[in-house]
C-alpha cells in the first residue's frame, strides 16, 4: 500500500496521451463472452478496474492473453463457470455488467451484489427490470442470481437512464430471439463503443448515440477487432488540473465530439482550450473568471445524462472553481454522498457552503494550503490531487488505490508534467 506525497503550487506543463475510456473498456471486456470466437481489444487502460474484469473472464474459464501495450486477446470458447467469485464481485461496481452477457450465453449468472465507488445509493433496479423483461428470472436472497431458459426481445423502457443497465440489456438483447427496443437508454461515449463493438461482432443495433435503441437478435456473434475511444473523463481531470494550476497542457488521442458538454461547463468558468485533428491545448492566461447568467444572476455547473455535463466531472469542477474569480453553483443530482469530500477542501482553505448533499456554493480564487486527505472515491480523490497541486506546501492522500482505479499511470504522466508528486509506501 502507498500514498501519495505533493508538492503544490507549480503550473503543470506538458503533453500527454489521452488513455482508453475506462467506462468503454469495461462492458467492452464483459461483451467477449457473447462470442465463441477470439476477440481483440485495444486501448484499453491497465487500471485496477480492467484488470479485475480480466480476472473474472478467467475464473469464468476464458483464455486472456495480454498482446502488446493496451491490448488484449479473450477466447471465451471454454467458458465452464456462470458463477463471478465473490472476492472479485465485490471489488468493483462494473462486475454487475457480467449479468447480461452470462444469461445470454450460458442460461446463467450468478454473482454477489457488486462493489465500487461508496457515493450513496447505487441501485441495481433498472438492471433487473431490464432482464426480467427480456425473460430473464432473478433471486436476491444471498448472491444475485439470474436465469432463463431462453431470452425474447421486448419494448422496454428503463425507470432511469443508467449507463450499466443500458449496456446489461443491450448485451442480453444482441443474443434475445426477436426484437428489443430499449427506450430511454444511455448515450454516452462508452454506451456508444459497446454498442460499435457488438455490432462489429455481427450483432444487429440501431440507434446508436440515441436514447432508443433498437435491436434485432442474432443466434450467434463472431469475434472482432475493436479500439475503444479515448477517456473524456480523464481528458476534462487534466483540463482542469491545467487551468486551476495556472499552468499549460495538450492531450493527444482526443475525440472532439467528446469534448462538447464539457467545453460548456468549463466555458462558464472562463476555461478555453483548442482542438487541431486530436490534439486539445489548454493554453496558459485563462481567463479564470466565473461568466454569470443574465442579469449578473450566478451560474449553475449541473449534471445530465449524455450529451449533457457528465456527473463524474462535478467533483472536479467543484476544486477547480475555488481558483476561478467569482461563485457559481455545483449541482450534482445522481448521488447523494458525492459532494461529502468538500470538507477536505474546506480544511484547506477553500470557500465553500455545501447546501445539501447535491448543491455546493463556489466562490474563489482563494488559497489553500496543504493538508492531510484521504480519497473517498476515483473522482473525489483525483480532485483532491488537483487541490494537493494548487495549494501552498505538502499533502498527503492516502487510500489512492481508489483513484488509481480509474487514473492510468497518474503518478507518471503528472510528473512529465513537471508535477512534484511521489508514493510514498505506508507501513503497517
Amino acid at each position: 500500500m502507498h500514498k501519495y506525497r505533493i508538492e503544490g503550487g507549480i503550473p503543470i506543463r506538458g503533453t500527454i496521451a489521452a488513455s482508453g475510456n475506462k467506462n468503454a473498456a469495461l462492458p467492452c471486456i464483459a461483451a467477449t463472452l457473447l462470442s465463441e470466437e477470439p476477440v481483440i481489444l485495444r486501448n484499453i487502460p491497465e487500471i485496477e478496474d480492467t484488470g479485475v474484469m480480466l480476472l473474472i473472464l478467467q475464473a469464468l474459464g476464458a483464455s486472456v492473453e495480454k498482446i502488446g501495450e493496451h491490448e488484449w486477446k479473450i477466447d471465451a470458447s471454454l467458458i465452464r463457470s456462470s458463477d463471478i467469485p465473490a472476492a472479485l464481485s465485490k471489488k468493483i461496481r462494473a462486475s454487475i455488467l457480467f449479468a447480461g452477457p452470462l444469461v445470454a450465453r450460458t442460461g446463467k449468472a450468478v454473482m454477489p451484489p457488486p462493489g465500487g465507488d461508496v457515493i450513496g445509493r447505487r441501485r441495481v433496479d433498472t438492471h433487473f427490470l431490464a432482464l426480467q423483461e427480456l425473460g430473464a428470472r432473478i433471486e436476491v436472497e444471498g448472491p444475485f442470481t439470474f436465469t432463463a431458459n431462453k431470452l425474447v426481445g421486448a419494448d422496454i423502457f428503463l425507470d432511469e437512464t443508467s449507463v450499466t443497465a443500458t449496456e446489461n440489456a443491450v448485451m442480453a438483447a444482441v443474443l434475445a430471439e426477436g426484437h428489443t427496443i430499449i427506450n430511454n437508454a444511455a448515450s454516452e461515449p462508452h454506451v456508444q463503443d459497446l454498442c460499435n463493438m457488438l455490432v462489429a461482432m455481427g450483432a444487429k443495433i440501431t440507434g446508436i448515440g440515441s436514447n432508443i435503441l433498437n435491436i434485432d437478435g442474432v443466434k450467434k456473434l463472431h469475434g472482432t477487432d475493436f479500439a475503444i475511444g479515448p477517456d473524456f473523463m480523464e481528458i476534462g481531470s487534466y483540463i482542469g488540473l491545467a487551468a486551476a494550476t495556472k499552468g499549460s497542457i495538450t492531450i493527444t488521442g482526443v475525440n472532439p465530439k467528446d469534448m462538447r458538454p464539457l467545453r460548456v461547463a468549463f466555458g462558464k468558468l472562463g476555461i478555453r482550450w483548442t482542438i487541431e485533428g486530436d490534439a486539445l491545448t489548454v493554453a496558459l492566461g485563462q481567463e479564470m473568471k466565473v461568466n454569470t447568467d443574465l442579469g449578473g444572476m450566478i451560474p449553475k455547473i449541473d449534471d445530465s445524462p449524455w450529451p449533457g455535463f457528465p456527473p463524474d466531472l462535478t467533483s472536479i469542477m467543484t476544486v477547480v472553481a475555488t481558483q476561478v474569480e467569482g461563485t457559481v453553483l455545483i449541482f450534482e443530482k445522481m448521488f447523494e454522498s458525492r459532494m461529502f469530500f468538500v470538507d477536505k477542501l474546506i480544511s484547506m482553505g477553500a470557500r465553500i457552503t455545501l447546501c445539501d448533499p447535491h448543491r455546493a456554493v463556489v466562490s474563489g480564487p482563494c488559497t489553500l494550503h496543504g493538508d492531510k486527505l484521504v480519497s473517498p472515491d476515483v473522482r473525489a480523490g483525483m480532485a483532491m490531487v488537483i487541490a494537493a497541486l494548487i495549494a501552498h506546501g505538502e499533502s498527503e492522500i492516502s487510500n489512492v488505490y481508489q483513484i488509481e482505479r480509474g487514473y492510468e499511470n497518474l503518478v507518471e504522466k503528472l510528473r512529465s508534467l513537471g508535477a512534484r508528486i511521489e508514493q510514498v509506501e505506508i507501513e503497517d
